[in-house]
């Protein structure tokens, strides 16, 4: 069969056996419905919490309240998003009680990604928000190296996790959380406590769950909410709100492949993560395969939800390629084989990653024999000034950022007898990650072999990042996010 795979600026063609098994999200199996009435459904959710009380029961005139909501990696830019639907009814429900403009903030929870530009937060919030709040100055970006506006916040208890937030958050007499219940291999799924927990924090703070110790653990893969890294999430945004004496305001949408809303739910984090992951289960854990696979067959565009060069970047581009591991090992075979396409051309987009040059440049020298051995160096790299300034006033992402996706590139190497990289530009780079090469599919097909015998059993995954993705397990197994006897956590 012909099937085209994300390659750089457009695809690649491959010619894959007859035999080969193809799932596309949304498409292959159907996603649950979206909501009839979005608005109405939002409404619902925000003027009913679970566990608290109305927004406006929790406000006065005097009151300041912070609205903290994703950047632009997920959550969709449509007319109908969530965040421009909720966010406009939460502010409503607070200036009923009298809360003036002046006292609400909205805060773009970018943790350690870049700041989000003043256009690119226009798209995310509508021009409505945009243009009231604005020239207020009461639009902002997290700053997580803003001494001036965090607030260090000691240990939690359960795991020694050290807790340092945004400061305005903190002192707000109300703080809502709008985020989205959308599979991801960090946890199991954004939203919930794992908003707070890495968006509006230090890179100390994200430095206790986004590290080797955590994420190569028997618990993190397949992806679960049953893992170590989700019960950090959990006790950092109940310290922050043991500490802040209040509880945080959740409003989460379940999305669906097109990040449209399947759900929306409000009230207290762990009611509203209950809720959502029960929705957000029935589209995202696909009990569809009645096999196991040998190779998994995908490609990657230079540019996706990191940005432009996420695919291109060596260390992303294995980041990208672990992540698929985590999200359907159920399905594949011990040490299976993984095809991806890529321009691989050396493009680091060194202004939007500042750091990641340097950080691959360790990993080729000083005994860095694996991945985790480069760790040593993240204290170090994260507090450089050149790259903090980047970060601070250059839409660059943090330091610390290249060393969290370096503990989960290392997921790919652990799990797989082979990678190979599919249209090399410079194929350097991705031999130095530990990666084979080859101009084709078929030609990294037939080398394949070697590893998986003569008739391998083959899953295509075309749209790869075009989709949001889901978590494939095996047909008639009974694992969910919310309880998954794959594997069980061990904390």
């Amino acid at each position: 069969m012909k099937l085209s795979f994300e390659y750089g600026q457009g695809l690649m063609d491959a010619t894959l056996p007859d035999t080969t098994d193809v799932f596309i999200p949304g498409e292959t199996v159907k996603d649950p419905p979206v909501l009839s009435n979005i608005e109405a459904a939002t409404r619902q959710a925000i003027e009913h919490p679970m566990g608290m009380k109305r927004l406006r029961e929790q406000v006065n005139a005097d009151s300041k309240v912070v609205i903290i909501f994703p950047d632009r990696v997920k959550g969709g830019f449509q007319a109908d998003s969530h965040r421009k639907v909720s966010i406009p009814i939460l502010i409503e429900e607070c200036t009923k009680a009298g809360v003036s403009d002046h006292n609400i903030k909205l805060i773009c929870s970018n943790g350690l990604h870049r700041k989000n530009t003043k256009e690119e937060i226009r798209s995310i919030l509508g021009d409505e928000i945009f243009n009231r709040f604005w020239d207020l100055g009461q639009i902002a970006n997290h700053d997580s190296e803003d001494w001036d506006n965090l607030v260090d916040l000691g240990y939690e208890d359960a795991y020694n996790a050290r807790v340092i937030m945004n400061k305005d958050v903190f002192d707000a007499d109300v703080a809502i959380l709008v985020g989205h219940a959308l599979g991801n291999p960090y946890g199991g799924y954004s939203g919930g406590y794992k908003h707070c927990a890495t968006g509006i924090t230090h890179w100390k703070c994200i430095g206790a769950h986004h590290n080797p110790s955590v994420m190569h653990r028997s618990d993190f893969v397949p992806v679960s909410t049953n893992s170590l890294m989700r019960s950090k999430f959990d006790a950092i945004g109940k310290h922050m709100e043991r500490m802040m004496g209040k509880d945080f305001f959740v409003c989460d949408a379940v999305l669906d492949t097109y990040q449209r809303q399947i759900a929306v739910f409000a009230g207290k984090a762990d009611l509203v993560q209950q809720a959502s992951w029960k929705v957000a289960d029935k589209r995202t854990y696909v009990h569809w395969a009645k096999k196991k696979y040998d190779i998994m067959v995908f490609g990657m565009p230079q540019s996706f939800h990191y940005g432009n060069g996420m695919g291109t970047n060596p260390i992303l581009m294995l980041q990208a390629i672990s992540a698929q591991i985590i999200r359907h090992k159920r399905i594949l075979s011990d040490n299976p084989v993984i095809i991806c396409s890529s321009a691989c051309n050396g493009y680091f987009h060194d202004e939007e990653f500042p750091s990641y040059r340097e950080t691959y440049e360790l990993f080729q020298k000083n005994y860095a024999n694996t991945l985790p051995e480069i760790e040593r160096f993240g204290e170090a790299m994260s507090m450089r000034k050149e790259y903090i300034d980047a970060y601070r006033y250059g839409y660059g992402y943090h330091p610390f950022h290249a060393f969290s996706m370096i503990s989960c590139g290392h997921i790919a190497e652990k799990q797989c007898a082979a990678i190979y990289i599919v249209g090399a530009q410079e194929p350097g780079y991705a031999r130095a990650m530990g990666m084979k090469t080859r101009a084709t599919f078929e030609e990294a097909l037939l080398d394949a072999r070697k590893y998986t015998g003569e008739n391998p059993s083959i899953l295509a995954l075309p749209k790869t990042f075009k989709t949001a993705s889901v978590h494939l397990c095996m047909k008639g197994s009974t694992a969910t996010v919310a309880e998954d006897m794959c594997c069980p956590s061990t904390h």
